[in-house]
C-alpha cells in the first residue's frame, strides 16, 4: 500500500522535528524531505503548529494505544504489568523509534496545543495509574510519579539511542536485563 501525501508529510516532519527540533524545523525543509511542495503542506495543515500538533497526537495516541493493548488491567501481579509496559514500549519503538524520539523531546513544548496537551495527559493517566497502585501495594518507591517514569522512560529512549548508533546489539538477553533493571530501579526492594 502506498503512503498518502498527508503519511509522507507527517513522516519528513518526524524526523526533522526529531533531528533539529520544533524551532529548528521550517516548513520548507519539511516539503523538500517529504518531496512535496510546500503548498501541498497547506493543503492538509494550516501551519507548522497544526502539523506538529497533529503528529504529537496521532504519536501519543498509538504510543498510548500500544501500551493498553493486552494489558493485564485486572492481575493483581504488578511485576506482569510492568513487565507488559516495558515489552510494549521495546514493541512500538521498533517500529516508530522516531515517534518515540519525538515525544521524549516534545512533551513541553510551547507549540502543543489543547488537545495535544489532552492526549498527553491521557498516557501520563495511564501511567501514573499503574505507579499510584503500585505505591498503595507498597511495592513501588513512594517517589513521585514524574521521577519514577523519568527513570524508565530515560533508559529506554538512551538503549535505544544506543542501539541506532550500533554502540549496543540488540538481544533478547539484553531487553530483557534493561526491563530487569528498570523494575529493580522504581521497586521496593
Amino acid at each position: 500500500m502506498s503512503e498518502t501525501k498527508r503519511e509522507i508529510i507527517l513522516e519528513a516532519a518526524l524526523v526533522l522535528f526529531v533531528e533539529r527540533g520544533f524551532d529548528g524545523t521550517t516548513v520548507p525543509m519539511i516539503s523538500e524531505k517529504a518531496g512535496v511542495g510546500a503548498g501541498t503542506i497547506y493543503r492538509y495543515f494550516e501551519n507548522k503548529e497544526a502539523l506538529v500538533n497533529t503528529l504529537f497526537q496521532e504519536s501519543v495516541g498509538e504510543f498510548l494505544e500500544t501500551l493498553q493493548d493486552g494489558y493485564p488491567r485486572t492481575s493483581e501481579d504488578l511485576r506482569e504489568q510492568f513487565r507488559h509496559i516495558a515489552k510494549q514500549t521495546i514493541r512500538y519503538s521498533k517500529k516508530n523509534l522516531n515517534a518515540l524520539l519525538f515525544l521524549d523531546s516534545h512533551t513541553n513544548g510551547h507549540y502543543l496545543d489543547e488537545a495535544s496537551r489532552a492526549a498527553y495527559m491521557k498516557l501520563r493517566t495511564f501511567l501514573f495509574e499503574f505507579i499510584e497502585q503500585g505505591q498503595k501495594k507498597k511495592v513501588i518507591r513512594p517517589l513521585p510519579a514524574d521521577a519514577l517514569i523519568a527513570i524508565v522512560d530515560g533508559a529506554y529512549i538512551a538503549l535505544n539511542k544506543c542501539i541506532m548508533a550500533g554502540e549496543i546489539e540488540e538481544t533478547p538477553e539484553l531487553l530483557a536485563g534493561v526491563e530487569e533493571a528498570c523494575w529493580d530501579a522504581i521497586r521496593i526492594h
